[in-house]
């Protein structure tokens, strides 16, 4: 058997940016709609977005005792929020409009990107179509209708 190259699976990684429409409420001045302008963010990244809000303490009970395993060990709990992870991928994403620009998050009179997403895009069909547009770029989540422009926004 002969041994097989690996050369096809060293490569650089470049940063990739793609564009998709923005919802349909968002229109330039000429009344054509915007594009969103998102980054690629790498797996390695969006598992480190994602464990940084998962916090993991020792399970008490009502009386603030630790519950403790037949084993004898101490047992844990793990509370994870899930939606602020979305949303701080979604702010890290963005390039266009960019959810971290000072003047933007001062305009809306935020000082956490995790709620920049729900502040520029408020209404539930807005955030609904960047949730799904940005989470389909990055190859999250179940493919959405809007998957083939992003396809295209590729090539």
């Amino acid at each position: 058997m002969s041994k097989k190259d690996l050369k096809f699976f060293m490569r650089e990684v470049k940063e990739e940016i793609v564009t998709a429409p923005a919802p349909d409420t968002f229109k330039d001045e000429n009344g054509k709609p915007v594009e969103l302008e998102i980054r690629v963010l790498s797996n390695a990244r969006i598992q480190e977005i994602f464990g940084s809000y998962r916090h993991r303490s020792v399970a008490t009970n009502s009386k603030g005792s630790p519950y403790i395993m037949p084993n004898g060990e101490v047992a844990f709990k793990t509370e994870r929020d899930s939606a602020r992870a979305v949303r701080h991928i979604i702010a890290e994403a963005l390039v266009y409009p960019n959810l971290q620009d000072t003047e933007l998050m001062k305009f809306y009179g935020c000082v956490d990107i995790t709620d920049m997403p729900l502040k520029v895009f408020p209404r539930a069909d807005e955030y609904s179509h960047v949730n799904s547009v940005v989470m389909s770029a990055l190859g999250l989540g179940e493919a959405q209708p809007d998957d083939a422009l992003i396809d295209e926004a590729k090539n």
